[in-house]
């Protein structure tokens, strides 16, 4: 069956759903979490907080770079899973934000409120690039709206995406919360659009 990954960023992790067929009558098929972080690290901006601005620099450098492979990582095991299991991973959808102004690791390490800013960036960001990395065509939808965001590509109306969560959800099981929801709606996104191609 063709299905498509759905990626839900968190700090450190992220959610994972893959949902196949057709996108009038999806099937559920797989959901897990992934690590961005390694075990008993800490968000990175939040982590060099104390250190000296080279060192913070460096740490900052460091932990982006793991990241990076991290989510690559993730992204291709689920892909290997799915292909072991007979799916076609044919796209995957990424939540993402606002994007970040230009500023410098020291500028953002200045200022509370924007590690908190960065690190969300940086997580979605090694998401999108880790899949481009496993050669999955890339669909974005903005965190803040996501539902909105998979309607408009979908071409269907709120109730009936939030028809499909609920039937999704079900065939999952617990948990299916709301990074699962979003994710399912993300996989969703992108299996259109790989219809369309």
């Amino acid at each position: 069956m063709r299905v498509a990954l759905g990626l839900k960023a968190r700090t450190g992790r992220a959610a994972f759903v893959a949902v196949g067929g057709d996108v009038r009558d999806p099937r559920f098929v797989l959901r897990g979490e992934m690590k961005l972080l390694p075990e008993g690290a800490f968000a990175p901006y939040h982590a060099a907080a104390e250190l000296k601005p080279a060192a913070a620099r460096e740490s900052v450098k460091q932990s982006i770079a793991v990241a990076h492979r991290l989510a690559a990582s993730g992204i291709g095991d689920a892909v290997r899973r799915l292909a072991g299991e007979g799916h076609e991973v044919c796209g995957c959808g990424v939540l993402v934000g606002t994007g970040m102004p230009g500023w410098t690791t020291d500028e953002i390490l200045a200022v509370h409120v924007r590690m908190h800013k960065a690190e969300g960036e940086l997580f979605r960001d090694v998401l999108a690039a880790g899949a481009r990395e496993c050669k999955l065509a890339v669909t974005t939808l903005p965190e803040k709206s996501a539902f909105d965001g998979a309607v408009a590509i979908l071409g269907i109306d709120r109730a009936r995406l939030e028809a499909h969560i609920v039937a999704l959800g079900r065939a999952a099981g617990p948990p299916w919360a709301r990074d699962q929801k979003e994710a399912a709606a993300a996989a969703l996104a992108a299996l259109r659009r790989a219809d369309r191609r």
